[in-house]
């Protein structure tokens, strides 16, 4: 099991959460708060960016990490998923073809045209660490038909990312250091057989790492763990695997044990502005995360009852939420809307966040030194 993934900007040490900053920033926070709660890495989106704010700004920004300031990795997802969402929505605004993807986002009058080949060109040109082929997703439970086709297709599409990406690695001449990741993804959706075979083409390709393609929950909100699991059992332990889109702390520390071992999504930062807060019942730093999800729980700072709360957040935090300020602060400025508020707040996920992860990757420590030389 791969318990460091090394990349041009860093190492990460795993298993690892990444927030979600989309448009190019995690919301609220700069770059010194990210590293201040000890995030190791970013997700960003070409799907968005290469709509704002464009190719050619970050570009002549310098870069995705130049432009925000993040000189730790950056995976890019190739927004595969966000295609099918708009087009869920409304069948209307493009379409996808064997080709690639044609879309008009909501509230735009520009058309975009999205193919394998070029979503590789824009995340290479964003200078991201770990580059995410552009995948065909469906919902699970899309018929038959569907998934099929989509598993086709994706593979398809994994072969001329791979194409790309290598004939532009070989024309800048990249060092081992300088080379970044490729990741393709399996799809598949909740038929075995499916996953199988995508699994099995994808390997034969070859790439760097893989990722678990579609929404990740069934229609009640619960995990699909025989269908997590069984896709991790595809993918031999050699090469990192990505729970792309799974951030409910239960569902990322049953995934974990599962050897899913980097995570992202936008859910801890989403609660956070909104009022949802994320602390634990027992000692990270020491006890064993349960599987039921009991080993935390949500406060939700509007609650009346927190007014004259004069105790910090949790007593197991040490991000600057917990240690400057209290839950009654955090209420008042919560009802003033005022935007300190969100920034304190999504400190305080994020950190609860990684002392998650800290204390998984403890946990992993322990299991190899228990095991027999």
């Amino acid at each position: 099991m791969i318990r460091g993934l090394r990349l041009p900007h860093g190492t990460l040490q795993l298993p690892a959460f990444l927030p979600d900053g989309t448009q190019g920033v995690v919301r609220t926070l700069d770059a010194r708060d990210l590293e201040d709660v000890h995030i190791q890495a970013v997700q960003m989106n070409a799907f968005h960016l290469m709509q704002r704010p464009g190719s050619s700004t970050i570009q002549a920004l310098g870069g995705l990490h130049q432009m925000a300031g993040w000189q730790r990795p950056i995976f890019t997802d190739s927004g595969g998923f966000q295609i099918y969402s708009l087009l869920r929505q409304n069948a209307k605004s493009g379409s996808i073809s064997d080709r690639g993807a044609t879309f008009r986002p909501d509230g735009s009058d520009r058309k975009f045209n999205l193919t394998p080949e070029k979503s590789v060109q824009l995340q290479l040109s964003y200078g991201s660490d770990v580059v995410i082929c552009l995948d065909d997703c469906t919902h699970v439970d899309d018929p038959l038909a569907e998934q099929e086709k989509s598993v086709a297709r994706t593979v398809q599409w994994a072969a001329r990312c791979k194409a790309e990406f290598e004939k532009i690695v070989t024309q800048r001449e990249l060092g081992e250091g300088e080379r970044p990741s490729l990741i393709a993804v399996v799809q598949g959706g909740a038929e075995p057989s499916l996953r199988r075979h995508c699994a099995e083409q994808l390997l034969e390709i070859g790439f760097d790492g893989y990722g678990y393609g579609g929404w990740p929950l069934d229609a009640n909100g619960n995990l699909l763990t025989e269908m997590l699991a069984y896709t991790r059992e595809l993918i031999p332990d050699k090469f990192t695997l990505h729970a792309l889109g799974v951030g409910h702390p239960a569902n990322v520390v049953l995934s974990a044990r599962m050897g899913y071992n980097i995570f992202d999504s936008t859910m801890p930062t989403r609660d956070a502005r909104h009022g949802r807060l994320m602390i634990f019942t027992i000692d990270p730093r020491n006890d064993r995360l349960d599987e039921a999800g009991d080993f935390f729980r949500y406060i939700y700072v509007k609650d009346k009852k927190h007014v004259k709360a004069s105790l910090p957040l949790s007593e197991f935090c040490d991000c600057l939420t917990c240690t400057r300020y209290s839950l009654g602060y955090l209420h008042h400025l919560y009802t003033l809307n005022d935007v300190l508020y969100q920034r304190l707040a999504t400190l305080h996920n994020l950190r609860f966040m990684t002392q998650l992860m800290a204390n998984l990757r403890q946990e992993i420590t322990k299991q190899d030194a228990d095991l027999p030389d």
